[in-house]
């Protein structure tokens, strides 16, 4: 029996591609029981800031967590089963939009993509005060992930 190739590590910009081409991950937070509790998340990522943003409500299982373990990993897919990124790092949790257009509603509007932005911005700002909507900010740490170069 052979044995086929062996996963390589991606570089960090290798791993931040593949973070900023996806929309897509699953955000692991830390349960009270030590466990993790996973869940897939839409999120935006800010190479700049090193930064990857979730919106959710104020009322979330998730957010719980994280205000009491600020530790999280996002796991992201590459374009096949065998790549991935992991981005690891303690996050914060923004309060909750509580008028339409403050920061943390311009801040939400600003994680929605060019292609998707709303056409009634104004309700939309409005939308996110009545959900209650908060920012997670990932602060990025650390980034690792591998590929595994193998044909068809």
């Amino acid at each position: 029996m052979t044995q086929g190739p062996a996963p390589r590590p991606l570089a960090d910009q290798a791993l931040q591609d593949l973070l900023a081409k996806g929309r897509f991950g699953t955000l692991a937070t830390v349960k009270r029981s030590g466990h993790p509790h996973l869940t897939t998340m839409l999120y935006s990522w800010d190479p700049e800031a090193r930064i990857v943003r979730f919106s959710t409500t104020a009322d979330r299982v998730k957010v719980g967590h994280l205000r009491r373990n600020p530790r999280a990993s996002v796991h992201v897919q590459g374009d096949d089963v065998w790549s991935f990124a992991v981005a690891e790092g303690e996050a914060e949790v923004s309060a909750p939009t509580t008028a339409p257009g403050d920061e943390v509603g311009r801040e939400l509007l600003a994680m929605v993509p060019p292609e998707a932005r709303p056409a009634d911005e104004a309700a939309f700002l409005e939308q996110l005060v009545a959900e209650r909507r908060v920012v997670v900010r990932l602060k990025v740490h650390r980034l690792y992930g591998t590929a595994l170069d193998v044909d068809g």
